[in-house]
């Protein structure tokens, strides 16, 4: 799924849609952490990535009324060309892929209780990286009142 909704990102030519398959193609992600147990990672994928990133992408899409694209003659060349290095490149992690031969074995268990993932993460960004994340605050904070002043339509 995700690699179908991925791949509809790149070849649509509506805005719009293809922002939505990248809101797809985030929720087929956030799937996959779920199923690989880390939960955390998943419930944060879709409200960072799904909700908050996406939404502001669309907002923007619908500010600057960005039309779809017109429709260009198709460049042979550079099909044949993506074609040749996509064929070499998923031949070349098959041929590493056979040679792994840690990938057969499974992962040990893990020691000790249960870990609190978003105790230990809430003290991580609230001890020792809090520069940071002020940092990244006040960036979306100039962003957001940039786009603003920007998307200002001038009267006439």
């Amino acid at each position: 799924m995700m690699l179908i909704f991925g791949a509809s990102v790149v070849v649509n030519r509506n805005p719009v849609a293809s922002a939505l398959s990248l809101v797809v193609s985030f929720l087929g992600l956030a799937a996959l952490f779920v199923s690989l147990d880390a939960f955390f990672v998943g419930v944060i994928q879709v409200l960072v990535y799904a909700g908050a990133v996406m939404v502001l992408f669309l907002f923007i899409i619908m500010l600057l009324d960005l039309k779809a694209e017109e429709r260009r003659k198709l460049n042979v060349l550079a099909i044949v060309g993506g074609s040749l290095v996509t064929l070499v490149f998923v031949a070349q992690l098959w041929a590493v892929l056979q040679r792994f031969p840690l990938g057969e074995r499974s992962f040990p268990a893990l020691k000790g209780d249960s870990i609190d993932d978003v105790r230990e993460v809430g003290t991580t960004l609230f001890s020792a990286d809090i520069l940071p994340l002020q940092v990244v605050g006040v960036l979306i904070l100039v962003a957001t009142i940039g786009v603003v002043i920007l998307s200002k339509r001038e009267l006439k």
